[in-house]
């Protein structure tokens, strides 16, 4: 760099780093370890069906791991802590093999290895039949100990029960508790997860609606008020997604419409509850603007506690594993995550305004580009390809340029198959743009713009394989695909589905059986799908086991059961109306074109022959 360019107050570094790092130890764990760490080659190709060949290196660590179910010098204990040692670490392969989704033939060897290893480990416990009188004196002994190590036993046992119940209950204790719950709001006619509510304001609207009004003790009985919260037992201070209010329930005022309410509220309520208030506005003696409620509606009952109330959700991988907790309890986060959608809005409207145009490019690529880094690997069954995620948009832009676009970018997720650190993650975020007749002057100035404004913002019928469809809802949507779709020309809402084919949606209110779904169909094809989202955790775990039993059928597009999405709706979602929009077939209706590859700039095509 010429001397005169050092004096430059913006200084613009491009670095790259590699690190490489050896895995060494000596210990006689080795072999796990290797094993553990050389695994990924397993799940090179998570799309393919074709059984990928291990590393050799894997394999030689695998065959150091069964060395220790053939120790046939061992004996005695160094015999016995060798085959403890193999058990050990067969059970953690077997772990490791389930994790990389290997199937039941190949496991069955592994684990009849494991039961052998056990084997072998139970004969060592077998007397010895050459010496049975020996074996029976030393086993009189020992049955004489073992009475009078099972009477002290007994009494310690004795002491740990009293004293485990002033312990706390456990999380599987609560949780069975909230639902025993939930079973007796129904059996009182109560719903305890809501289709709707209506809310006439926000904690916010209310904090500004009475800023400098009411004085201490006075109240707004001209105004009702229809509020929904985070509820918690009795009353206090209560939030929604704009703020805290206080929320005060009063036994007399409840039992002015339902007698039951105030007792309802006590027996039925848990912190971390998603209710419905409505009443009217007071300010209490202190001068605190309380909504005074008049009813109350449970909207959600949450089926597992929040985070303590004094320790808080503070260990960070908790906080990152679960996200959802961490945006209830820790209003910062929530307000992380709303200034990085007003910073990306922000960023597509000024780019938008200099007249840029976002145009979408591949995230599978046949040949990695536009940086120097390792890409993830996939593969492409019908097509029989190799591809790899996107580890860059510029190739794919630059093209557009070429094709006479003069202004594009896109804003999008890529993927570099390397480290993890504080400052990178191997999925991220990342907005590419190229400008025609500019150079990197001109970037510069833009990038200031851009910053600076981000910143601110802060059969029967001819239906094939019917006879094959095992209930009547998977038959009714079979005869709809074939016989109805293809003829709805002009746009038309499709309403209420069979509960078998929609496994996220909520129970049709009357209509056993059904859902509340609808999809949007125009020119005999699907523009848009929407729910009335399944907010029952025990319902929503039933409809996927019923899915994972059809994937382990063989139905390759049934889902399995996600724990952790199972895990956060205990949580408690509130009642909420999901809606999918197909981007690339709404172009296709508004541009007239016949083919989806007449709307992508770059659709994946087979290489020539």
């Amino acid at each position: 760099m010429k001397k005169e360019q050092s004096s430059i107050s913006s200084k613009r570094v491009i670095m790259t780093s590699f690190l490489l790092s050896l895995l060494h130890s000596s210990s006689r764990h080795t072999p796990l370890r290797a094993a553990a760490f050389l695994t990924p080659p397993l799940r090179s190709r998570p799309l393919s069906t074709r059984a990928p060949t291990p590393a050799t290196n894997a394999c030689a660590a695998l065959s150091k791991i069964r060395l220790y179910s053939e120790a046939v010098s061992a004996s005695g204990t160094d015999r016995r802590i060798a085959l403890e040692e193999s058990i050990a670490s067969k059970g953690n392969e077997i772990r490791l093999l389930k994790e990389n989704g290997i199937n039941k033939e190949e496991l069955a060897p592994h684990v009849a290895q494991l039961l052998e290893l056990k084997s072998q480990l139970a004969g060592l416990d077998e007397p010895n039949n050459n010496n049975n009188s020996n074996n029976n004196k030393d086993s009189n002994s020992k049955n004489n100990k073992d009475k009078k190590n099972n009477a002290s036993n007994a009494k310690e046992q004795s002491q740990d029960e009293s004293s485990k119940k002033d312990e706390p209950p456990s999380l599987n204790e609560l949780r069975a508790s909230r639902l025993a719950k939930v079973s007796a709001m129904r059996d009182a006619g109560a719903q305890p997860y809501a289709y709707r509510y209506e809310c006439t304001h926000t904690a916010s609207e209310l904090l500004s609606l009475y800023e400098s009004k009411l004085e201490p003790g006075e109240e707004d009985v001209e105004n009702a008020i229809a509020f929904q919260n985070k509820g918690v037992e009795g009353g206090g201070d209560v939030g929604d997604e704009t703020g805290v209010i206080q929320l005060q329930f009063d036994k007399k005022r409840l039992g002015e419409r339902d007698g039951d309410s105030f007792k309802n509220l006590k027996a039925w309520t848990d912190t971390g509850d998603i209710i419905g208030a409505t009443g009217t506005i007071r300010r209490t003696d202190k001068g605190e603007l309380t909504l005074y409620a008049k009813e109350w509606t449970m909207l959600t009952k949450s089926a597992l506690p929040l985070p303590d109330k004094f320790h808080g959700l503070t260990d960070i991988s908790k906080r990152y594993r679960n996200r959802h907790l961490d945006l209830i309890v820790n209003p910062s986060v929530r307000e992380t995550f709303y200034k990085r959608a007003k910073i990306t809005s922000s960023l597509r409207r000024q780019l938008d305004n200099k007249g840029f145009l976002e145009i979408e490019t591949p995230v599978l690529h046949t040949q990695p580009g536009g940086a120097e880094a390792k890409p993830f690997e996939t593969y492409h069954n019908t097509m029989d390809m190799e591809l790899t995620l996107r580890i860059a948009t510029e190739l794919h832009l630059k093209r557009l340029i070429i094709g006479g676009f003069p202004r594009v970018y896109e804003l999008g997720r890529i993927f570099r198959n390397e480290g993890i650190s504080t400052r990178h993650n191997p999925e991220f975020t990342s907005v590419e743009l190229y400008q025609a007749y500019a150079d990197y002057h001109d970037m510069m100035d833009l990038t200031e713009d851009l910053v600076c404004g981000m910143a601110t913002a802060a059969a029967r019928a001819g239906v094939p394989d019917v006879h094959k469809l095992t209930t009547v809802g998977y038959v009714l949507n079979a005869c709809f695909e074939e016989l109805c779709e293809p003829k709805l020309i002009q746009p038309t809402f499709v309403i209420d589905y069979p509960v078998e084919v929609s496994p996220l949606s909520k129970p049709h209110r009357s209509k056993p059986g059904m859902v509340e779904r609808f999809e949007l169909f125009a020119t005999g094809r699907e523009m848009a799908n929407s729910f009335s989202e399944l907010t029952d955790p025990v319902d929503q775990r039933e409809r996927f086991e019923a899915q994972a039993a059809k994937k382990a059928a063989g139905d390759e597009e049934a889902c399995g059961v996600d724990e952790e999405f199972l895990t956060a709706l205990e949580q408690g979602m509130p009642p909420t109306g999901g809606l999918g929009i197909g981007i690339d077939r709404l172009v296709m209706l508004l541009t007239n074109s016949p083919s989806i590859r007449d709307v992508i700039a770059f659709p994946l095509l087979k290489p020539d022959p």
